[in-house]
């Protein structure tokens, strides 16, 4: 009995917390003590709910009080100290929640158990059982139906706030777990069943989401596989397109060099034959003007003879002058020596410059063809067209002579007078028509603004007929030019002679969205919202350039966008 005395002494002054003798003893307003830094360690995981509560008898203490070392307790536990009785013995059978979090605790909690929960709540605030009671709820029949969970600090979270009791139900209606008192008070009436039943539910949908997430991840690697493969496709394939295409530029650099090679060859063998020609002439003219000299030199002596027979007998052989072999004078033919050869180089040049330009706009449609994703789909808002606005400008030498470009070249207005344009081939030179400067590939958006009359909103192909009044030059009407034919709230579109009229609400401004490499021209109708006009899907075979038709219109202009 004197041991079982002592027992009662040592839990008396244990901290139900850390399960030893009390350290810097306190003691709460429910009369509860506790080791100063138990007690404020509890009550910092439990600052964030700005309510504070006793681990033993749950009662709760708003605002947090304020702790003050109970000195009472402190004297006699260090009286029970220096008896030897130093911590609870080492078959107490339970331990808190706080137990489970911090690893280096005497006793641990092996297991919860979710049914006993309620009856042991008022005794040390949710009992997490040790290895030594958990025994009977392996062994005994009683204990057939409790369920046995892994420790955990959050058992607290199963106890209703309300009416401390264990939440075993689940009130459908508002989407919460109750206690079976809150079914018939607050919650009555609601679409109520047990937190089994609903664990039950949520378990079926839980394992369908599983399911659908399992096939998403699936299809997704599947995805991520054939996407890597089109990667490799794609870089094999680009590199051996730039090998090939180095290697056909390295012939064509090789070819060029040998041609350069060989006009130098020739020009210098030229060079050497007709140096070799004059010279040769040069010579022999040199050496009849020595024997010409000589003769003159004979002649003068003879002058000066005073002897008259000697004179007259040496006259007739000096004087006769022997036949020149060469004309009197050096014709040359008027040519420039080697220019012409140069000029016939720059001809070569020129063409040159020209295929390349030409063929560089099939060599890259053709890249930016290379689409191996499907396209995006069509924005929706003016925001989505805006991300794919160009800065677009209208070029002065395709503008019809009575049409003037003004704002940076994004304004056109037609003039009653012509303007003072030179003669230039991609000039139109009877329709009020103009093209921009740039080309467009890829994803483009734009918007024109109509001031008065018919103003037609296109692009074309760069080749489209500049001359004349026949349909090949107008837009809309041949096979390299699509145009919206706009007035107020009229609309027409046109195609190779294939007109379709078109309905859409009355607007200033037409914005024109633009898709090459999916065959996409859409023009829309822009105030507030986006009005789908009209919407073309064919596939572009070249380059394409904005226009602008002022047929029966006074202005219109490219906006710039922001």
């Amino acid at each position: 009995m004197a041991q079982k005395g002592v027992q009662l002494d040592r839990e008396t002054f244990s901290c139900s917390i850390c399960l030893d003798l009390l350290k810097d003893p306190v003691t709460i307003p429910c009369g509860h003590s506790y080791c100063m830094n138990c007690i404020k360690d509890h009550w910092d995981k439990e600052d964030v709910k700005k309510i504070h509560s006793c681990p033993q008898c749950r009662q709760t203490f708003t605002p947090r009080p304020v702790l003050v070392k109970n000195t009472m307790l402190a004297v006699l536990v260090e009286e029970l100290k220096k008896t030897g009785l130093q911590a609870a013995p080492a078959d107490h059978c339970y331990a808190v929640p706080e137990d489970v979090a911090n690893a280096g605790r005497k006793v641990k909690a092996l297991e919860s158990c979710l049914v006993c929960l309620v009856s042991l709540v008022c005794l040390v605030c949710l009992i997490l059982y040790c290895e030594k009671y958990l025994q009977p709820h392996y062994e005994s029949p009683i204990f057939e139906h409790h369920k046995m969970v892994e420790p955990t600090e959050k058992l607290q979270e199963n106890i209703c706030s309300r009416h401390n009791e264990v939440m075993k139900m689940f009130c459908r209606t508002d989407q919460q777990s109750i206690c079976y008192l809150c079914s018939v008070e607050e919650h009555k009436g609601h679409d109520i069943v047990s937190a089994a039943a609903e664990r039950t539910e949520r378990q079926r949908e839980l394992e369908g989401s599983r399911q659908n997430i399992q096939q998403r991840i699936q299809d997704r690697e599947e995805d991520v596989k054939v996407l890597q493969q089109e990667v490799e496709a794609i870089n094999g394939s680009a590199d051996k397109t730039v090998e090939d295409s180095e290697k056909i530029f390295t012939q064509l650099i090789s070819l060029i060099e040998e041609r350069r090679s060989d006009v130098k060859e020739l020009v210098r063998s030229q060079q050497e034959t007709e140096v070799g020609r004059v010279k040769e002439l040069q010579e022999k003219l040199e050496q009849e003007i020595t024997e010409l000299k000589g003769k003159e030199a004979e002649l003068k002596k003879l002058s000066h003879t005073e002897d008259h027979n000697q004179f007259l007998h040496n006259y007739p052989s000096l004087s006769a002058l022997s036949e020149s072999t060469h004309s009197s004078s050096i014709n040359i033919r008027p040519l420039k020596y080697f220019e012409d050869v140069t000029a016939a180089v720059s001809e070569v040049r020129d063409k040159l410059q020209g295929v390349l330009r030409e063929t560089w706009t099939n060599i890259s449609l053709t890249v930016t063809q290379v689409d191996v994703l499907l396209s995006q789909s069509e924005p929706k808002t003016r925001a989505d067209f805006l991300r794919y606005s160009r800065e677009i400008t209208l070029d002065p030498n395709t503008a019809y002579r009575q049409l003037t470009l003004s704002e940076g070249n994004r304004k056109v207005t037609r003039m009653d007078d012509e303007e003072s344009y030179s003669d230039h081939p991609d000039r139109f030179t009877d329709w009020e028509q103009v093209l921009s400067r740039e080309s467009l590939t890829g994803r483009c958006y734009w918007e024109v603004e109509r001031r008065g009359g018919t103003v037609g909103v296109a692009v074309a192909y760069k080749n489209i007929r500049r001359v004349g009044l026949r349909e090949e030059s107008l837009f809309g009407l041949n096979d390299k030019s699509w145009s919206l034919f706009w007035e107020n709230d009229s609309y027409v579109f046109l195609y190779n002679e294939y007109k379709t009229p078109v309905s859409g609400p009355e607007s200033s401004r037409v914005g024109v969205y633009l898709d090459h490499s999916a065959g996409i021209l859409s023009f829309y109708s822009v105030s507030d919202t986006m009005t789908l006009l009209h919407r073309v899907q064919t596939t572009f075979t070249q380059p394409l350039y904005a226009g602008l038709g002022l047929y029966d219109g006074t202005t219109a202009e490219l906006c710039k966008l922001k």
